[in-house]
């Protein structure tokens, strides 16, 4: 990275500046190298970053000739910081070094977990003050602060609302980091996306997003490789479910460095061991009774007004899920765990649907006050129901867990083999027989460069796991997990990929037109209607018509949700033509001036 001397320097060389301009500039170069030479000879182990810091404007008059100086101290080993230097004594150092080169130096200094933690608040003004700073010392981590500023400022000018979390990998806050890499996450929310699909929105967004990238390195002037990653919501909430292990380390370790309340909260609740993948998450509330059950044997009252209560109703709620109940409330839990376990399914005896009701209402009572005191032989004889009740709902766990096991098999194979049929559908194949699905999938999609191999593997592993099922041949519970994990992915990029196929097919049958005052619209030609949209900008004026020989019959108004079901519903054609009947209807509805777009 250029610094701050040679920018100096060359400025200096503008024949234009006034005499006294460039003496006084020179003076304040040496003062800042002499500043700097001297912090370094003696902090040099522990200051990683200094630089010239834009004037304060709210600066009162006699104040007005400071120069700030920002020092950034590594107390990453803190121990070892504390025992040479506390953190007072470096204070003192610093400034009264600054003071011995000259009164006007005022250092801002401060350790990188205040930074740090100051990131975690919420409080970036001096991530802004470090993007608008000039470097005067660096061992990487002010360089990768200022072009992710730089980056974050452009990216939230840009997409404003959309920007929910931009974050800074947990290396960034490393001085031992490589300084050669510069690595950020970004998160857009894409929940109110319509127009276009999530893989279409995620291309568009790399790219823009990317772009900017490089223009913030070449504004902040960092030679570094400087990485974006970009998440649309969805996907990063799809990837939490998963327990991706990128978008764990990213909340473990990641800094935001702007944030709308989505990283942090998904931060917390990782520290607090609260975000499991669905399995888990299922196992930690079979767990949890037992844990909780270890609480009680310690505790009076308090335990059965919360953990006896809890110990009870989260694995009762843990089973429901696993059956394929949503999260329920405390009273339906009672009420479902009777009537599908009890009455239903008959794999449960009502004795145990007893003890969970009885343990609600001691709940109630002591949320109540109704009851003020329980003796300790009260306690021991409803733990000792309670480990019952457990041992028996640990039993129908297993039960419930197997029947789940087969319809789980079957549901990821009909969903993987029905979204394949639609990839080879739009790949051309219109008449797909399922025996010889493998071999099409190779023919059509792989062997095309479509798709890599290993979605052929991961075809055939499905169609041989359902075979083997039906066989009775059993795969274990890790293969299964293994095997769905896989299916989601292979499910999701194939749906990608009919998402940009029928993209491409929906663009060749629309054509734009302007008219009046540099308004823009468009007509989307379909077999037998045409949606036209009278404004682009709004997309509220939106009309349907009779396609009939070349013209338009029966124009009326539609909406952007009629269109977007027809389109759900029929072929889009091959490509769509203007004849001259139809541009004269379009003349009558946008008036004479209207002319059709080319190559837009």
């Amino acid at each position: 990275m250029e610094d701050y001397s040679s920018k100096e320097e060359k400025f200096l060389e503008d024949k234009e500046i006034p005499d006294e301009v460039k003496e006084k500039l020179k003076n304040l170069k040496n003062n800042l190298e002499k500043f700097k030479d001297e912090v370094l000879k003696k902090y040099q182990r522990y200051v990683i970053g200094i630089a010239l810091l834009p004037p304060n404007k709210e600066a009162k008059k006699e104040e007005k000739d400071k120069v700030s100086v920002f020092v950034l101290v590594d107390d990453s080993d803190n121990l070892k910081v504390e025992k040479d230097y506390p953190r007072e004594k470096i204070f003192e150092a610093i400034d009264k070094i600054a003071n011995e080169v000259n009164k006007n130096i005022s250092p801002q200094t401060m350790m990188l977990s205040e930074l740090k933690e100051s990131c975690f608040d919420g409080k970036y003004e001096v991530l802004q003050l470090i993007g608008l700073s000039a470097i005067i010392y660096d061992k990487g981590m002010l360089g990768a602060l200022k072009v992710s500023e730089i980056h974050k400022t452009m990216s939230i000018k840009k997409f404003e609302k959309y920007v929910l979390s931009y974050v800074g990998a947990g290396s960034l806050f490393r001085s031992d980091s490589n300084p050669n890499d510069i690595d950020v996450f970004i998160v857009i929310d894409d929940t109110d996306v319509k127009k276009m699909s999530r893989a279409e929105l995620k291309d568009k967004l790399r790219a823009i997003i990317q772009s900017m990238g490089q223009e913030a390195s070449q504004l902040a002037g960092v030679k570094a490789s400087f990485h974006v990653q970009t998440y649309i919501l969805t996907d990063f909430w799809d990837s939490i479910k998963d327990a991706n292990p990128v978008i764990f380390t990213f909340l473990r370790d990641g800094v935001p460095l702007y944030d709308r309340g989505v990283f942090l909260p998904w931060k917390l609740l990782l520290k607090m061991g609260r975000i499991r993948p669905s399995p888990e998450a299922i196992d930690m509330n079979m767990d949890i009774g037992e844990r909780l059950l270890e609480r009680t044997k310690q505790k009076l009252l308090s335990v059965v007004g919360e953990d006896l209560y809890y110990a009870t109703l989260n694995p009762a709620q843990a089973a429901l899920m696993l059956y394929g109940i949503p999260p329920t409330t405390p009273k339906e839990t009672v009420a479902l765990m009777d009537k599908i376990f009890v009455k239903k399914e008959k794999l449960l005896e009502r004795k145990y649907i007893d003890t969970l009701e009885k343990i609600r209402k001691y709940y109630k009572d002591v949320e109540h006050n109704k009851i003020k005191e329980i003796s300790g032989i009260e306690i021991d004889k409803l733990l000792k129901e309670i480990e019952a009740y457990l041992k028996r709902v640990k039993v129908l766990f297993n039960e419930i867990e197997k029947r789940t096991e087969i319809k789980n098999i079957t549901e990821m194979y009909d969903a993987v083999i029905a979204v394949t049929r639609d990839a080879l559908y739009v790949s051309g194949l219109r008449d797909v027989n399922i025996n010889r699905m493998d071999r099409l999938f190779r023919e059509y999609l792989v062997d095309s460069g479509k798709m890599p191999d290993k979605f052929h593997r991961i075809l055939r592993l499905v169609i041989k796991v359902k075979r083997d099922n039906d066989e009775k041949k059993k795969p274990s519970k890790q293969e299964i997990e293994m095997i769905n994990k896989e299916a989601r992915n292979y499910i999701k990029t194939l749906f990608e990929f009919i998402q940009r196929s029928r993209g491409l097919e929906l663009e060749r049958a629309k054509v734009r037109f302007k008219y009046g005052h540099n308004k823009y619209g468009e007509i989307l030609l379909l077999d037998k209607v045409a949606f036209i949209i009278g404004d682009l900008e709004k997309k509220d004026d939106v009309n349907i018509a009779n396609i009939v020989n070349g013209s338009l019959k029966n124009i009326r108004k539609s909406s952007i949700e009629e269109m977007e079901k027809e389109l759900s519903n029929i072929k889009i054609p091959a490509r769509a033509f203007i004849k001259e009947p139809l541009f004269e209807d379009l003349k009558k509805l946008y008036g004479n001036d209207v002319e059709v777009a080319v190559s837009y």
